[in-house]
């Protein structure tokens, strides 16, 4: 099958395309789109690959899926195109930022910015009906995005991978922590973020180990 993803990711992941659980998704998610509301838009599926090639990665956050309201969906997790107002886990996101870090307020919920950097900003579904949260789970795409953090775990080393919550902990199940830094926390919604999301001071912690590797830190 002809995957138009970035060149690194279409190699690293190129026998998924021909398995029966990726052409049985590919089949839903086309009549998904042809039926009705389905974000982000279809181009943007792939923007979290597409935007971090496999070698230019230094950190790796998992969302659960897009944003299923109009207009707020980008294909990187957490992310908002610029003038959309901040969704509450990336307001509680950018606060914790700010926080930790002493980082000014964005004035966007952009994070393309971060992208850019080498922060691989995936959702473990990438695709969602409008108004319908995890309405596309469990239909192939975990299969996919679990495949490709455990493939980029073992093509990397000196990675950190930001887990917050249960679902991004489960889809990096296989990483090596031995090879790599793991942070996990409560996710980042309103209803988890005071269970210890908040002062977790995972920004510090993963720019401390990025320059422990000789690498540079991320600007968040």
């Amino acid at each position: 099958m002809n995957v138009k993803i970035e060149e690194s990711w279409q190699r690293l992941l190129a026998d998924e395309w021909e398995k029966p659980y990726f052409a049985s998704l590919t089949q839903f998610v086309r009549a998904a789109y042809a039926s009705g509301p389905v974000f982000p838009p279809a181009g943007r599926i792939f923007a979290a690959f597409d935007a971090c090639p496999v070698e230019k990665i230094k950190v790796v956050i998992i969302g659960q899926d897009p944003y299923h309201g109009p207009g707020q969906a980008n294909g990187l997790c957490f992310s908002v195109n610029p003038g959309v107002p901040f969704p509450p886990s990336l307001r509680n996101i950018l606060k914790e930022v700010s926080d930790d870090t002493g980082a000014p307020a964005p004035t966007n919920g952009d994070l393309s910015r971060w992208a850019t950097q080498g922060v691989l900003l995936l959702n473990s579904t990438l695709t969602v009906a409008q108004g319908s949260p995890k309405s596309h789970s469990g239909r192939g795409w975990e299969a996919l995005t679990s495949t490709a953090v455990q493939r980029l775990s073992e093509a990397r080393n000196g990675l950190v991978f930001l887990l917050w919550g249960s679902d991004a902990a489960r889809i990096c199940e296989h990483v090596d922590r031995r090879r790599h830094l793991v942070l996990t926390a409560p996710h980042p919604s309103p209803l988890s973020a005071y269970r210890g999301f908040f002062g977790c001071r995972h920004f510090t912690k993963a720019n401390e180990y990025l320059i422990s590797q000789g690498l540079s830190p991320i600007n968040w």
